[in-house]
């Protein structure tokens, strides 16, 4: 899928492509991630191998339509029957529900021990007891499919559980530390794209006389606008160097997410405002732009939850 959004297509304009950002960081990072680091090898022979050359692409089924924020409290239950597992409940907002061909499914297998009783099972694309919700008709990101994955009785094999039974919260909180790497790089693209899109048409565009970039309100927020996006990218880097080098980067996750999502969005409506008119209208990119900058501050993480990540591991090194 991902070979036919990107065929032919200019990489300075793919990079601003939200849709193409999200299928792929959802592949990369939400759905092959806690499989290639908690999976066994039979489940990484079937479950990754045919999903890193771009021809199918995963999903990855946490957030539910009552529990937000709160990734603890999954009603979505996975009951063991000898010799498998029955998954019953709906997870919400799935990015690639509808193309996706297998998921990693967050469920509760014990009540009585809140987050710690919550496992994950890997749920191969289509089965029986699993249907998809209406899609989603979004502000933004509008080529990417969002839709419920309703279980009803949905029986998997015993050997799709990843990891032990009551690892799915952990699974899940240090999936998604990577997963806001991914989501900070496609608010980058998006911030890029539309600083991108303003020079060119403050360059182009003449008033009184001259390019309105020769005006020094124009010239205010184009530095404003390249400041905050090379201020994030740099937190974006210092995060995915982190990772790579296999230290702890849950912080530092957060901040570039957090930074570089409020970036995108401050940029994509800086550069409606550099273009007038202009901006408002679909001839040009910049209210694509900005419609898809706004869920970056929401999805795999609100920029609220971000604050109380970091905030919370500064504490802790202070000691508190």
């Amino acid at each position: 899928m991902l070979q036919l959004l990107t065929k032919n297509i200019n990489i300075q304009k793919i990079r601003g492509c939200a849709s193409a950002g999200v299928i792929m960081s959802v592949n990369n990072s939400l759905y092959l991630g806690p499989i290639l680091a908690f999976g066994s090898e039979k489940q990484k022979e079937l479950f990754i191998n045919p999903f890193t050359d771009g021809s199918k692409v995963g999903c990855f089924a946490l957030s539910e339509p009552g529990n937000g924020s709160d990734a603890g409290a999954a009603s979505t239950t996975a009951r063991h029957k000898n010799p498998g597992w029955i998954l019953n409940g709906t997870k919400s907002w799935i990015t690639n529900g509808y193309e996706s061909e297998a998921t990693i499914v967050f469920a509760t297998t014990d009540k009585a021990k809140k987050h710690k009783g919550i496992s994950s099972f890997l749920v191969n694309k289509p089965i029986k007891g699993l249907s998809l919700g209406k899609k989603e008709n979004k502000l933004g990101i509008r080529g990417s499919s969002t839709c419920n994955l309703i279980f009803e009785d949905c029986e998997i094999p015993e050997e799709n559980l990843v990891g032990q039974p009551g690892l799915g919260f952990k699974i899940a909180m240090m999936t998604l530390d990577s997963g806001r790497i991914g989501i900070a790089a496609q608010a980058l693209g998006i911030a890029q794209a539309s600083l991108d899109c303003a020079v060119e048409y403050a360059s182009k565009r003449s008033a009184f006389g001259a390019p309105i970039s020769k005006l020094q309100s124009i010239q205010n927020k184009i530095a404003d606008m390249a400041l905050k996006i090379e201020s994030s990218r740099l937190l974006t880097w210092r995060a995915a160097a982190l990772k790579d080098e296999g230290n702890k980067y849950t912080k530092e996750a957060a901040m570039a997410k957090l930074s570089a999502s409020e970036t995108a969005t401050f940029v994509s409506h800086q550069c409606i405002q550099i273009l007038g008119g202009m901006g408002y209208v679909n001839d040009m990119p910049a209210e694509r732009h900005y419609r898809d900058a706004r869920i970056t501050e929401i999805y795999e993480g609100t920029s609220e939850i971000q604050r109380l990540v970091i905030s919370a591991n500064v504490l802790k090194e202070y000691g508190f």
